[in-house]
């Protein structure tokens, strides 16, 4: 059995047993959520189809996470004007399961708990940043000691300054008379 159901402005063919990624969706993780706008079911035996949509038809599903889609980058540019611009957007969708399809709300089975899927774990913490969070910080003593090498070490002896000599005014010449 299959369902075309609609949400978010778009389509989807959904079987029981789907994982899908749709919209963001008010519901949070490990709750259910319905979806009341089916176009179309379909079995090998009978199709519903909704002129435009099925009266009573629900497909229940249970929300496993909300997340964000990957970076999409938006370009605008303008050619011999010096006008670019670049921005990014990250759309929030959720992942929800099909648990049941079913053309009357009325034979909706009872609810069942929604696990939500478990979070990958972390890559393990390199080797070099686990040394260095291990590694022994010096106590009060030795930083004093520390302190007293650096301030023992003789600094260099400044030279003074070399100024201008002036040299001596030199007479003006003299005219002489005739």
């Amino acid at each position: 059995m299959f369902a075309i159901i609609k949400t978010g402005g778009k389509q989807y063919k959904v079987q029981v047993g789907d994982v899908l990624s749709v919209e963001r969706l008010p519901a949070g993780a490990g709750r259910t959520a319905l979806f009341d706008q089916v176009l179309l079911i379909g079995d090998e035996k009978e199709t519903l189809i909704g002129t435009p949509l099925i009266e009573k038809a629900v497909v229940r599903a249970g929300v496993l996470e909300d997340f964000k889609d990957k970076k999409v980058l938006v370009f605008k540019k303008k050619r011999r004007k010096q006008y670019r611009r670049t921005r990014g957007h990250r759309q929030d969708l959720t992942r929800v399961k099909i648990m049941n399809i079913v053309s009357d709300a009325a034979l909706l089975p009872p609810e069942e708990p929604v696990e939500p899927e478990p979070k990958p774990r972390e890559a393990p913490v390199k080797a070099e940043k686990r040394e260095a969070a291990a590694a022994p910080k010096p106590t009060k003593k030795e930083a004093k000691a520390k302190e007293k090498a650096a301030a023992a070490k003789p600094e260099k002896e400044k030279k003074p300054a070399k100024t201008k000599k002036e040299a001596p005014a030199k007479p003006s010449p003299k005219k002489k008379a005739k």
